[in-house]
C-alpha cells in the first residue's frame, strides 16, 4: 500500500489524528508539543502518526492535503490545520467541541 492511502486510512479512520514530529509523550519539535498538548485539553482519545518514524508518510503528507508543514490534525476526516490553527480553535474553546462531536459521532456509528 503506498503512503497516500496509507494516509486516507489514517485520517478515515480515527475521529481525530495528528500526523506530528514524534510521538505525544516524546514530541520532537515544539510546534507538534504544543498541539498535541491542545488535543490532550480537550480530553479524548485521538491518533498519531510519529512522521519522523515512517519518511514516505512525511514525503506524501503535504501533497495529501496540500498543506506543506507539520504537525497537521485532522478531525472527522477534515484538515483542520497546523499548530497555529489547531491554538487558536483551543483558546476560543472551538478544538474541544469540534472533538467531542466527532468522537461522539463516531462512537454512535
Amino acid at each position: 500500500m503506498d503512503a497516500l492511502e496509507r494516509i486516507k486510512q489514517q485520517v478515515e479512520g480515527h475521529s481525530v489524528v495528528i500526523f506530528m514530529k514524534g510521538t505525544p509523550q516524546f514530541p520532537m519539535c515544539g510546534f507538534s508539543s504544543r498541539a498535541v498538548e491542545a488535543l490532550k485539553q480537550c480530553g479524548q482519545e485521538f491518533a498519531y502518526v510519529n512522521v519522523i518514524a515512517d519518511q514516505e508518510i512525511m514525503q506524501a503528507l503535504p501533497q495529501y492535503a496540500n498543506w506543506p508543514t507539520f504537525p497537521q490534525v485532522y478531525i472527522d476526516g477534515e484538515l483542520v490545520g497546523g499548530c497555529d490553527i489547531t491554538l487558536e480553535l483551543f483558546q476560543s474553546g472551538e478544538l474541544k467541541k469540534m472533538v467531542d462531536e466527532a468522537t461522539a459521532k463516531r462512537k454512535s456509528a
